[in-house]
């Protein structure tokens, strides 16, 4: 039998064989492998958690080797697996290594003085790494047993201390076998709408205390349900942030295939909480206007996810977005356009997912009152124009959506009464057109899938080519239009865009009012 552990590096990390040799010699343990502080401290952790265990530490020289030797090993999740070695080495309990219940072992666990095991980050990581390479066993502190478990294959044990933990290594009925269906991960209360599931409205979370905002609440719906990204500006106490913010409601449950990779990046981030299984709900990520460039894109010394792969197959909404630095903001358009992002750290790279879907709400102006018809703005044309560079042309070039926002009108009538329900629906037709497809979200379409899926009659495609050139649309402009009229065909069941939804389209896509 081989021991394996996991060093989290990075999106993929890599698999650490665990070997221990007793020998003759003055009592001494000796570890190699290009340990970090918290590896090498696990000597003096496992010494003492094997004694309280029940166990006889070896009063031998014991060399603890960590392979492949020129992989820096971090973290305190090698505790549980470099013990099991040593108590395999020493043969105690009559263990035989060949009598073992399997050839090979995943093992993680951070362990306590007495013996019991706290849990670690990164779990589905290391499952996920160890069934590609034929490895189908795991042993790791129970609280991780539900996220190892939703890796299809893998045979889990969940212990709750060295003991336990020894025992398994020769009892292979004590492993349960994982589904990976996903199907426990369903939050409790998730509604079914038109066969889509999405997860439950909680207070304050739906759309039904909304005032007015007709033009933005109608473009959240198509932005959810094309995952097209948006930008709502206007003067402050508006209500952009508070419509953006309950924008994760209408977003449907992520699919299996969607939640795994979102569950392996929060496991290597150490976002699980104890016991918790895949990640179902949409993530909705909103970092404050002080974020680092780091903190962004991610880093530090073991790559660890920033806010653009934590929002994979989610949201990421810049609240008071011009407030945020050029340099984050630029730092987006690579991921937006590609949809990953590659982390360059002391001579190694990682590369994460990141399929996020762009959020930003902002004032027109510094002080908020630029174009306001009861309001003076104090702002000179120079700021006015600095506020906007920020963006920069590019950027914005890649928000499908852009909303102006005004103050609601305390003389009209009393506002439209929005339905959450309702708009999930709208979102669950379009969402089921496109899973129909199996080319993706609409927003992500290629351009070889835009002539295949985003069929126009004749009279759309005139308004499309004549509002291009009356705005000058770029070639990508020009195509987002194209993309969010098929979005909106989906939500009302067309299969083919119609005139109205380009004139739609095109009315969201340029910056200023309604298309003449």
């Amino acid at each position: 039998m081989k021991i394996y552990s996991f060093s989290p590096f990075g999106y993929e990390g890599a698999l650490v064989s665990v070997e221990v040799d007793i020998r003759r010699g003055i009592p001494a343990i000796d570890m190699v492998g290009l340990a970090d502080g918290a590896v090498k401290e696990s000597r003096e952790r496992m010494k003492s958690a094997i004694r309280n265990s029940g166990f006889e530490f070896p009063q031998e020289r014991v060399l603890i080797s960590l392979s492949p030797a020129d992989l820096k090993k971090e973290g305190a999740g090698f505790d549980l697996s470099v013990a099991l070695g040593v108590l395999c080495a020493s043969a105690q309990n009559g263990f035989d290594m060949e009598k073992a219940g399997m050839p090979s072992v995943l093992v993680l666990g951070e362990l306590e003085l007495s013996g019991a095991l706290r849990p670690v980050r990164a779990v589905h990581a290391a499952a996920s790494s160890a069934k590609a390479l034929g490895i189908t066993h795991c042993i790791v502190p129970q609280p991780n047993a539900n996220e190892a478990m939703e890796v299809s294959g893998m045979k889990v044990y969940g212990a709750k201390n060295l003991r336990e933990a020894f025992s398994a290594l020769f009892d292979e009925s004590l492993f349960c076998e994982a589904k990976g269906s996903g199907l426990d991960s369903v939050p409790e209360g998730s509604v079914d709408v038109e066969g889509v599931l999405f997860p439950p409205v909680y207070e304050g979370s739906g759309f039904e205390d909304v005032v007015g905002q007709k033009d933005l609440v109608r473009a959240c719906a198509i932005a959810a349900a094309g995952g097209h990204n948006l930008l709502a500006y206007g003067p402050p106490g508006c209500g952009k942030s508070l419509v953006l913010q309950r924008f994760s409601s209408l977003l449907p449950l992520l699919t299996q295939a969607e939640s795994q990779s979102v569950t392996r990046i929060h496991s290597v981030a150490g976002l699980m909480s104890p016991g918790q299984g895949l990640v179902r709900v949409a993530p909705f990520r909103q970092p404050h206007m002080s974020s680092s460039l780091e903190g962004m894109c991610g880093g530090g010394v073991s790559c660890r996810p920033g806010e653009v792969s934590l929002a994979h197959n989610g949201v990421l909404f810049l609240d008071e977005a011009a407030e945020f630095r050029s340099s984050v903001l630029q730092m987006l358009r690579v991921p937006l356009e590609s949809q990953k992002i590659a982390l360059c750290r002391a001579g190694r790279t990682a590369l994460y997912p990141a399929s996020f879907q762009l959020l930003m709400a902002a004032n027109p102006c510094p002080c908020g009152n630029y174009g306001s018809q009861k309001k003076i703005c104090l702002c000179s044309s120079r700021s006015v124009e600095l506020y906007w560079r920020k963006f920069s042309a590019p950027l914005l070039d890649r928000i499908d959506l852009r909303v102006k926002v005004d103050l609601p009108d305390q003389d009209e009538s009393p506002a439209f009464a929005w339905s959450t329900q309702e708009l999930r629906a709208l979102v669950a037709r379009a969402v089921k057109a496109q899973r129909a497809r199996g080319a993706g979200k609409n927003a992500r379409l290629g351009p070889e899938n835009i002539e295949a899926f985003c069929a126009m009659d004749n009279e759309a495609a005139r308004l499309l080519a004549e509002a291009s050139e009356r705005y000058d649309f770029s070639p990508r402009a020009a195509a987002a239009c194209r993309k969010i009229a098929r979005t909106i065909a989906d939500m009302e069941e067309s299969p083919e865009i119609l005139a109205e939804h380009v004139a739609e389209a095109v009315d969201f896509r340029k910056r200023t009012g309604v298309l003449d």
